[in-house]
């Protein structure tokens, strides 16, 4: 009988998180897995203690990671000095202890957020500070790290806050005041979740996956402002 797998996924409490655990709870969960979602009440992944305490009580095989420092466009504008320091500290705890701990497979979450206003197309791993390092575990230790880019997400337990929140919450409360000329692409949070899980048991590759719609399918704000 085959050792079940023990998935750890960081960020529990969160859109995606708790999109991930509703489908596995919703009948996805296989019989040879253990699913464990944690939040930053477990433990501050910013401190490589604290990260080593909770690898060494789970001892996972398997990990999703979707912790971090997030929010909305303007949280991003006004703290983005601490975006960068927290995730990076984050990031790295979780892929050198997940690699420590002889993890099989992380897959971690990337954002559209990331990506640079003005910039040249396919976008390259020198954008995407996780994707470097996830490369350099594969090449120097030959670790399966990987990661996911989805496109703008909305779902159950989104954020509504004025100053946190994304485009459609945002549109929602009203208090994002577009023109409606500018386009955007979004996924359901649960429909993402179920593409996390085959990323997990099914995507063999180092390059990240681009989860998104054709240029095709995008949605104006304008359009999005009338749905609300």
């Amino acid at each position: 009988m085959s050792e079940k797998s023990r998935i750890l996924v960081t960020g529990g409490s969160g859109l995606v998180g708790k999109a991930i655990q509703a489908v596995v709870e919703g009948g996805e969960k296989r019989n040879d897995e253990e699913w464990f979602f944690i939040t930053s009440k477990d433990a501050d992944l910013t401190d490589t203690v604290q990260t080593k305490a909770l690898f060494e009580k789970l001892k996972p095989t398997h990990v999703i990671h979707l912790a971090a420092m997030v929010g909305g466009l303007f949280r991003n504008l006004k703290y983005n000095l601490d975006f960068l320091r927290n995730n990076i500290k984050i990031n790295d705890n979780v892929l050198h202890t997940s690699y420590e701990y002889g993890v099989k497979k992380v897959v971690s979450c990337l954002s559209t957020c990331i990506f640079p206003d003005k910039t040249t197309y396919p976008i390259d791993e020198t954008m995407r500070l996780i994707d470097v390092q996830n490369r350099a575990y594969h090449v120097q230790h030959g670790c399966h790290f990987t990661s996911v880019i989805p496109t703008n997400v909305f779902g159950p337990h989104d954020n509504f806050s004025i100053e946190d929140g994304h485009v459609l919450p945002g549109l929602m409360n009203k208090v994002y005041k577009a023109k409606g000329a500018p386009l955007r692409q979004f996924i359901y949070s649960l429909d993402l979740a179920r593409l996390f899980i085959w990323v997990l048991r099914e995507y063999p590759e180092i390059d990240p996956i681009i989860l998104s719609v054709g240029e095709e399918d995008e949605v104006s704000i304008k359009k999005s402002e009338m749905d609300c």
